[in-house]
């Protein structure tokens, strides 16, 4: 049930106001369909599509029916639940395209309103949020992890403490883009690490932008787990419109 009763801290209204004075001075374009007016336009919320209620109860991957997928079966999760607002296609994509490699980093503050809008539908009840960390190098190149730009806003909605330096990347792995499945378990496993001091008996909602087979949210699960945290769940913006267990997916960007 959502929480009608959510106070807003004082911070959030000075964040939104702050993107939406940038707005008034550099009239934007949405990130799905370029029409001007607004980052994100009704229209390409309307098109957008979402994950039915046939989905794994542990992973959220897309299936005939709600049981516990044959990867769950084969593999349990360390994470307690993972899902996704949207499935990358069409304005989804789109937005998360321009977020993650055109440097559009406003488009953190307008997607995450759907993500906070998500969390409150879904009840959970978490001690603290951060992002999926990106490798120093990475992050360097990059200039801004993208996760993190989704993670802020969330936790500053929703009040609840952000906690960007509980986990971090220790090793430079290549990109999941092309790989399958086993191929994303091996490059990601052990590339994380988490701080006991920040994690210890907390449970942690950790952001992300995209998830495919779900590898990247198993390792940081893990990493945070073993530093002594109580329970780990994972939301992203978006996932394939495929089921984990299609070849077709790995090809994604």
């Amino acid at each position: 049930m959502v929480k009608t009763w959510l106070k807003t801290p004082p911070l959030y209204p000075f964040y939104r106001f702050f993107w939406q004075a940038l707005d008034w001075l550099y009239p934007p374009a949405c990130a799905g369909c370029d029409k001007p007016g607004s980052r994100w336009c009704k229209s390409c919320q309307a098109a957008s599509r979402f994950p039915t209620e046939n989905i794994c109860p542990l992973c959220g991957d897309m299936q005939d029916n709600n049981q516990i997928c044959p990867s769950c079966l084969d593999s349990p999760p360390p994470f307690t639940q993972l899902r996704s607002w949207g499935l990358f296609s069409g304005p989804v994509r789109q937005a998360i395209h321009r977020l993650k490699y055109q440097n559009d980093i406003s488009l953190g503050d307008v997607l995450a309103i759907h993500l906070i809008d998500f969390y409150l539908q879904l009840g959970w009840h978490v001690d603290a949020i951060a992002p999926i960390p990106l490798h120093p190098n990475r992050l360097h190149n990059r200039g801004y992890n993208q996760s993190a730009l989704l993670a802020f806003p969330i936790a500053l909605k929703l009040n609840i403490p952000y906690v960007p330096k509980a986990i971090y990347r220790k090793r430079d792995t290549q990109s999941q883009v092309g790989l399958n499945k086993q191929q994303r378990l091996i490059n990601i496993e052990n590339a994380f690490q988490a701080n006991p001091h920040l994690v210890r008996r907390k449970t942690f909602l950790l952001i992300d932008d995209v998830t495919t087979t779900g590898a990247t949210m198993r390792s940081c699960a893990d990493a945070l787990l073993a530093a002594g945290a109580s329970a780990v769940y994972g939301m992203t913006l978006a996932r394939p419109a495929f089921s984990a267990q299609s070849s077709d997916i790995f090809n994604q960007s």
